[in-house]
């Protein structure tokens, strides 16, 4: 499979560097892109998705990389997100067309205006938020959640331009925004966990918003032995309920946000 996906890879990618990674965008247009022509376009280089209204959208809509699939690999999007409301890059995740074209469903690196919810460890329409930007955490095999360590929350403006890094690695998942570890998370949830999928940005419905990617490389990385479960990680670690979200979009009074 590994051959496969890297041809891919290449086929669709701009530039192609020493150092493994290849750019995602090619500064033009969307090629390789599959989005909403409404809402996304690339103006003066830089990949533009827009939510000009509370009503231009039922559900959230993504930005869909054609080029093939992620399974173990390393990521670096810079992004900025305007407007009341938030981002997401999303990985190893999959189609909902039973519910619209362009909807996903998997994991995300969350870009939000809330400092405890960027950069936290997510799964969109799916299991919810697992670790706080701040916070290191586990699933077992039942999915119930654990703390493994916390650390200081890495404080940013998603209004300007950051570089947000995802690395998966079988089944460790880890998330940083300038250099600086945001969330991680292992999971053990066989049932529910993925480990292969599409890659995709989000443009949230609701608050009126803009979402900007000035770029993105991809290594892929070889496939990682998964992490296994030991019970006795458990005596180190402390059991906590899904964190949730009284601020699903943003964080206070709408900004317009120029078509």
């Amino acid at each position: 499979m590994r051959p496969l996906i890297f041809s891919l890879l290449l086929a669709s990618a701009s530039f192609a560097a020493d150092d493994g990674f290849i750019s995602l965008f090619n500064g033009k247009d969307l090629a390789g892109w599959d989005g909403d022509p409404k809402l996304w376009k690339v103006e003066n280089g830089i990949v533009t998705g827009t939510n000009p209204a509370p009503e231009a959208m039922t559900n959230n809509s993504f930005l869909i990389w054609r080029g093939g699939t992620v399974k173990d690999f390393e990521l670096h999007a810079t992004i900025r997100v305007s407007g009341d409301n938030n981002s997401g890059v999303q990985y190893r995740s999959r189609e909902l067309k039973e519910v619209a074209p362009w909807v996903i469903t998997g994991y995300q690196c969350d870009i939000h205006p809330a400092i405890e919810h960027t950069g936290m460890t997510y799964e969109e329409r799916g299991r919810g938020i697992f670790g706080l930007n701040g916070k290191n955490v586990m699933l077992d095999p039942d999915g119930t959640l654990w703390q493994l360590s916390e650390h200081s929350p890495v404080k940013v403006d998603v209004s300007q331009w950051n570089e947000y890094v995802i690395i998966a690695r079988g089944n460790h998942l880890s998330h940083l925004i300038n250099g600086q570890p945001t969330s991680e998370l292992i999971d053990h949830d066989v049932k529910k966990r993925a480990l292969e999928g599409l890659l995709a940005i989000q443009l949230h419905r609701g608050n009126p918003n803009r979402v900007e990617i000035k770029a993105m490389r991809l290594k892929v990385l070889p496939e990682s032995p998964l992490v296994t479960f030991d019970t006795a990680a458990l005596s180190t670690a402390t059991k906590i309920e899904k964190p949730r979200t009284s601020r699903p979009q943003g964080t206070g009074p709408v900004v317009p946000v120029k078509k």
